[in-house]
């Protein structure tokens, strides 16, 4: 019975986990950009009262008789599918239709990437982050311009006055990776790099790599399916309060076994 205590309590501190993630995938739901985990687990380490593949007699072999000690969060798997797309005023705002990140440089003079294309300029006209991170490549707006183009493969123009033509002001590049799902999430709408993930591999919009192309004056949305996230977190407490049931009989067993030594 001291076995089924500890199995339990395992399932319960798993299922903790597992509502921890679903409640920070429902506070990201309005998160631009923002990709859900689904927790991963695993069953742990099993006692074997009898070996199975053991012989039993010179003709026969036995099945086994194995105990299992409990489950364990063994991951968070990172879901990479495509969120929907949101209209927005403004021209800055960009969305990824396919694969691919955007490249951020952060103060410390890293690369991060993210799938939020809510851009802004600052105070000199370089097209920046909302915390202000520049995106690269750098690209600077003229104070005179008087409007902003994207084209899905990322030129970036500008319409000046006196100009006939409009200016080309630079192109934004994007990043993948072999395992995008293997990236580290730093907050902020913020990934690096990790040995999971693999390197980045840079290309322009709708690349021969495989990049995906630019929708401008849209933001993606975060790929939360608030039903599916609400379906996961029931399951999760009857799970739960399964574990916790277990661990209620196997208290009241011993409870009866003193009863009797009494």
């Amino acid at each position: 019975m001291i076995r089924a205590l500890y199995t339990a309590a395992s399932g319960m501190s798993a299922q903790q986990a597992n509502l921890d993630t679903v409640a920070n995938n429902l506070a990201n739901s309005a998160t631009a950009g923002f990709r859900r985990r689904r927790m991963q687990f695993e069953d742990m380490i099993y006692q074997n009262m009898i070996t199975p593949g053991s012989a039993q007699s010179q003709q026969t072999v036995s099945a086994g008789l194995q105990i299992g000690l409990g489950t364990r969060s063994a991951a968070t798997e990172m879901v990479m599918t495509q969120g929907d797309f949101n209209q927005t005023s403004n021209p800055l705002d960009l969305a990824i239709q396919g694969a691919g990140f955007f490249q951020v440089s952060m103060p410390d003079g890293t690369i991060a990437y993210t799938r939020s294309g809510n851009f802004h300029m600052n105070n000199q006209g370089t097209i920046v982050t909302a915390d202000g991170n520049t995106v690269l490549p750098a690209i600077t707006i003229p104070s005179n311009a008087t409007a902003v183009t994207i084209s899905q493969y990322g030129v970036v123009t500008a319409t000046i006055p006196g100009q006939t033509a409009a200016a080309q002001l630079g192109t934004i590049q994007l990043a993948t990776f072999v395992n995008p799902g293997g990236l580290n999430s730093m907050g902020s709408n913020l990934f690096l790099p990790t040995g999971s993930s693999g390197n980045a591999i840079t290309d322009l919009p709708g690349g021969s790599s495989g990049m995906g192309t630019l929708q401008q004056g849209y933001l993606e949305n975060s790929n939360v399916d608030v039903v599916q996230e609400f379906v996961q977190m029931i399951l999760a407490q009857r799970a739960y309060e399964s574990n916790s049931k277990v661990v209620h009989v196997a208290d009241d067993m011993y409870s009866q076994i003193n009863n009797m030594i009494r």
